[in-house]
């Protein structure tokens, strides 16, 4: 049945690219909008994701970057070093302040940086120095070429003056916002703030448990809260998502919901516009039984290349989108794929069975006179 459902749906192709096309669009429509939640979900942790550190030690109940301000004595660095299991310590400054180019201004996380870096400098360089030194910047690509700025150019950050010293990439975000690094020494003189630190990014050793040394830490140490970085990431998108991304949710939602409709409604009006096949298989002898198998090959096979095409044209965008300078991240994620796989199995088979009574009590004379 499967191999004469595949015949009948190839015989005719002007139908079959309507049918097909018609599920691959409600199907990428799906994708691409999982893609941007996932992306933007994924933006919003990038720095933590990729700042190659184990535990991250904060002022007491900080858990958080955005919107959150962290302030702990220096001499914790020692402290904290001095825990079992630590391997090294870096103290990070952090500010949320503009990136000012001429009349532009991007909202970013400023990150002031020690001479020695163990976690949470730059990830992915894509020109100029790897590190910043004293009077120097490294900002996101994207915002230099949105800003007009490159290497060598000036921007104003923490209200003075710095020398683009790299671009990295990857540390922008959907809204607007990203993340730029200068020297610790520079920081904290125009903080005039020599006694603190915003955070401590820890690594631990070769074997030794994140989660332990974290609550070891906390224990040793009054007054600071240390995480894994995990568990910070998934604080910081918990805190993220509830100020930010709701009307990125419920666009997805509405965008799934028309996607289902679209190509519910294609396949059963696919399974309609075949009647007259149908209508031959029963004056042939074939039985409903045999008409009902043929009816959800078709629809099957009708969603598994839609979703082929709509799948190829969401990882070419994927691909693309980076390449455009734009703010915003797509990402496939497993767990979208298997849901609208899922999802569109279920459909499509819902869909095809819905005009089954008129299937059923087709009568091919009637089929043959055109009514």
């Amino acid at each position: 049945m499967i191999r004469l459902g595949f015949r009948n749906l190839f015989q005719n192709k002007t139908r079959l690219i309507i049918s097909v096309g018609g599920v691959a669009l409600s199907l990428l429509l799906i994708l691409v909008l999982d893609a941007v939640v996932t992306g933007v979900q994924t933006q919003v942790t990038s720095f933590i994701d990729n700042s190659n550190a184990d535990i991250i030690v904060s002022q007491e109940n900080v858990r958080n970057l955005h919107m959150a301000y962290s302030a702990i004595p220096a001499s914790y660095e020692t402290r904290v070093r001095n825990v079992a299991g630590v391997a090294s310590v870096t103290p990070i400054h952090y500010l949320t302040n503009l990136i000012e180019a001429g009349d532009i201004s991007n909202l970013a996380y400023v990150i002031g940086l020690p001479r020695e870096v163990g976690a949470g400098g730059p990830w992915r360089i894509v020109a100029g120095k790897v590190l910043p030194s004293d009077g120097e910047a490294i900002i996101d690509r994207g915002v230099a070429v949105n800003s007009g700025v490159g290497i060598g150019d000036t921007v104003k950050i923490l209200g003075e003056e710095f020398k683009i010293a790299g671009l990295s990439e990857g540390t922008a975000t959907v809204s607007g916002g990203s993340v730029a690094f200068i020297a610790e020494k520079d920081f904290v003189r125009t903080r005039k703030d020599t006694g603190s630190v915003s955070f401590l990014f820890v690594r631990v050793k070769p074997n030794s448990s994140s989660a332990v040394v974290a609550a070891q830490i906390e224990t040793r140490v009054d007054k600071a809260t240390a995480q894994t970085r995990e568990q910070f990431a998934e604080r910081e998108r918990q805190v993220v998502n509830d100020m930010s991304t709701d009307i990125v949710t419920i666009m997805n939602l509405v965008g799934f919901l028309i996607g289902v409709a679209v190509m519910a409604l294609t396949v059963y009006t696919a399974t309609l516009s075949r009647r007259a096949e149908y209508g031959v298989l029963k004056a042939l002898g074939a039985r409903n039984a045999h008409l009902y198998a043929v009816v959800l090959a078709q629809a099957l096979i009708s969603v598994v290349v839609g979703f082929g095409v709509g799948l190829g044209i969401t990882l070419l965008m994927v691909a693309l989108v980076p390449r455009l300078e734009l703010p915003i991240a797509l990402q496939v994620s497993l767990g979208s794929l298997v849901k609208v796989a899922g999802v569109s199995l279920i459909i499509a088979v819902i869909s095809a069975l819905l005009p089954i009574n008129q299937i059923a009590g087709l009568d091919p004379a009637r089929v043959f006179r055109g009514r």
